[in-house]
């Protein structure tokens, strides 16, 4: 683990300026509580709206700005955050927890998405339309929307907001960006690279504090014209029902992802692919594996191989070495998981390991706990349809493909789906019957790439604008068109 020094305190950044509050909170190393990483603004409304007003004021200039400007400094940025991997990489498992390996890559994906839209932009363009009239050409200009608010969480404290900043700046947006209470440090890196790679004052605006306090001005300001928000389904519906009309919202909301197992399945794969997906990261992940539904015929010998992986597996400091899994985020989610390891217990399901705070040596001063794997789970049990965010797997049993399927889709998500099987109708069928935005085959429901759409449906999303890849670029622009004639 790294030495720390002296508690340092950030500010906010607004106008191309680092600016101080009178309050401000502390982000606390979840695996470590006496370990303060820093210092941040508890910002007012008032701030907030000077961040806003400064984003407006510096729209008509950036968006007029030259595409190859706008690219270069995101290059440079990126650039700025590879050469400083190490630190950002041990500020973010100080700051979340995550293992060390898992930062590492997180850093690099975000400068790699920075330098993906640099290049993606400046081909971002309209379309001209064939007519009857020689005299006439008619086309469409992509514009930038104008001011757009970056609201994301603290369990990928670098890699969401680059692929929202990314795509918004080089369309020719402004920002204000709002990073969880529980990451700003890492939040902070990122605008820091920002500024030091040359964006002009205003393009960007960093604010820290309560949602309570600076939220619903983040959403309804007569400035904003989008709002794009990475979190919870219930603050996302609350954010989709607070703003204006003309203020366009994209949402990645929460998930409750389905594993399918078939009887052909190579069991071993499956239940690597069933820890990785619902255990990395402590099960804080959106698409995190949380259901496993296993057809009846191998369900016993699945879940003996997955429970001698589970008991094998290290939990601690994210800066242990061979460490798979580090603590929860933050009390909130370590209560979260222990009441819904009550609540499955109370429906009847059966515990077979884990679901335990840690306690002792490396352990007592964090949010620590046991991966758990619950059987006996039926649809419709709360810890079946409620999204836990957290280390716990529950085991469903299914007949047949057809019931398999049918229990993956019963619930009122539609994020993430896969299923593990070697037989290619099998495959067929289920990427085209699984409710989700992102389905996939003999893969883990968690990850995706940075050029490729991401999102899902139904709870899960607005179901409006995805994000990354090419596509992402499009919730950040209007289209207007032109009919030129002489």
């Amino acid at each position: 683990m790294p030495t720390t020094t002296a508690v340092k305190s950030f500010g906010n950044y607004i106008n191309g300026e680092w600016v101080e509050e009178e309050n401000v909170f502390s982000s606390i190393n979840p695996a470590d509580r006496s370990d303060i990483v820093g210092h941040f603004q508890s910002s007012s409304e008032e701030t907030a709206k000077k961040a806003l007003e400064a984003a407006r004021s510096a729209f008509r200039s950036w968006s007029k700005t030259s595409p190859s400007k706008r690219a270069a400094i995101l290059t440079k940025a990126a650039d700025l955050l590879n050469s400083r991997s190490k630190q950002i990489a041990e500020e973010l498992t100080r700051e979340v927890g995550k293992p060390i390996g898992a930062s590492l890559n997180e850093v690099k994906r975000s400068a790699e998405t920075l330098r993906y839209y640099a290049v993606e932009g400046i081909s971002y363009t309209g379309e001209t339309f064939p007519n009857d009239d020689p005299n006439l050409r008619v086309y469409t200009i992509k514009e930038p929307l104008g001011v757009i608010s970056v609201i994301t969480p603290w369990n990928f404290p670098l890699s969401i907001p680059a692929r929202k900043i990314a795509p918004a700046l080089i369309t020719g947006n402004t920002v204000v960006f709002k990073p969880s209470s529980d990451s700003p440090l890492v939040g902070f890196r990122l605008a820091e690279a920002l500024h030091e790679a040359g964006l002009p004052k205003g393009v960007l605006n960093f604010v820290t504090g309560s949602s309570n306090e600076i939220g619903d001005i983040l959403v309804t300001h007569p400035a904003v014209r989008g709002v794009t928000f990475t979190g919870s389904t219930g603050a996302g519906e609350q954010i989709h029902r607070s703003v204006a009309l003309t203020t366009r919202t994209q949402m990645e909301l929460g998930g409750k992802n389905p594993l399918i197992v078939m009887e052909d399945a190579d069991l071993d794969e499956a239940v690597k692919l069933t820890i990785n997906g619902g255990f990395g990261l402590s099960g804080q992940a959106c698409t995190g594996t949380s259901r496993v539904i296993v057809i009846k015929s191998v369900k016993e010998e699945f879940t003996n191989r997955l429970i001698q992986k589970t008991k094998e597996l290290t939990v601690a400091n994210g800066f242990t070495k061979g460490v798979f899994m580090g603590p929860l985020a933050n009390e909130k989610q370590l209560k979260n998981v222990l009441d819904y390891i009550k609540i499955g217990r109370s429906e009847g399901a059966e515990l077979l390991c884990g679901g335990e705070q840690l306690t002792g040596t490396g352990y007592d001063d964090g949010y620590f706990v046991s991966p758990a794997v619950f059987t006996n789970v039926k649809p419709g049990m709360r810890i079946e349809q409620e999204e836990i965010f957290g280390p716990v797997i529950c085991l469903i049993e299914a007949e047949n493909y057809e019931e398999a399927v049918s229990i993956a889709n019963n619930v009122e998500y539609g994020l993430s789906a896969a299923i593990v099987t070697n037989q290619v109708h099998y495959i067929e069928r289920f990427l085209k019957e699984a409710e989700a935005g992102t389905v996939k085959s003999n893969r883990t429901t968690t990850g995706n790439l940075m050029n490729a759409p991401f999102g899902g449906i139904k709870k899960s999303s607005t179901s409006t604008f995805r994000e990354s890849g090419r596509v992402g670029l499009e919730f950040f622009t209007q289209t207007k068109t032109v009919y030129y004639g002489h």
